[in-house]
């Protein structure tokens, strides 16, 4: 038997923060979909295939074997018995990953990979269609929230503290273009599942969020 936490919501929601967090906290696995997908853009990247050939790409998942294992406080992604914690967050990987995750066939197996992952497992998992699609029977759904104007703010202070010159213009239209893709998108799109505690952290903290989250959490386990 395994407890379940879906998080699901737009961009700049504190989806990250806020799942490893709780992670730290309460021992959930925080189950990384995103870094699933990674693993296959890397593996595209490895074996040199064109992004228009679906087939091989599809095929070639047959043959991975994905694994998250903890260290301390890290996740260790391994790739066929290797680690690639650090191989999946490259540039050349980021540049494909959507590309290679909006592949129907390749998220329909994906999804069949997160779930195994989960298998007997307590995790935490954040996305963006995880209580809709991956997780649809998940024991606790959430959905976070906030205004594009607050979201566009978090992003713009990331970016500056990581050295990156975007305006705030910028990642506000980056933000509104980045919603309207997810909820657009043909397979996985982002919605809120219609069972989904919606919380909007427009105007609460990371910790107060966090709270929030555990004492649901804990009324449910």
């Amino acid at each position: 038997m395994s407890f379940i936490v879906a998080v699901d919501g737009p961009a700049g929601s504190g989806k990250g923060t806020i799942t490893k967090k709780i992670e730290e906290q309460i021992g959930l696995i925080n189950l990384d979909t995103g870094a699933t997908y990674r693993c296959v853009a890397l593996e595209v990247l490895r074996n040199g295939y064109s992004l228009n050939d679906e087939k091989k790409i599809t095929d070639m998942i047959d043959n991975m074997e994905i694994k998250i294992k903890k260290d301390g406080s890290k996740d260790i992604i391994l790739l066929n018995g290797k680690d690639v914690s650090s191989a999946i967050r490259s540039k050349e990987v980021t540049s494909i990953v959507s590309q290679v995750s909006s592949i129907i066939p390749v998220r329909e197996k994906m999804v069949l990979i997160q779930r195994k992952l989960a298998e007997g497992k307590n995790s935490i998992v954040e996305g963006r269609d995880i209580g809709t699609v991956v997780f649809p029977d998940a024991d606790l759904k959430i959905y976070l929230d906030a205004s594009e104007e607050i979201r566009a703010q978090r992003r713009y202070k990331e970016n500056i503290e990581k050295g990156l010159n975007i305006s705030y213009e910028e990642t506000l239209e980056n933000i509104k273009l980045r919603d309207y893709n997810d909820k657009n998108k043909k397979v996985g799109a982002l919605k809120q599942a219609e069972d989904a505690v919606y919380i909007d952290t427009s105007d609460l903290t990371i910790d107060e969020v966090v709270e929030k989250i555990k004492e649901l959490i804990q009324n449910i386990s």
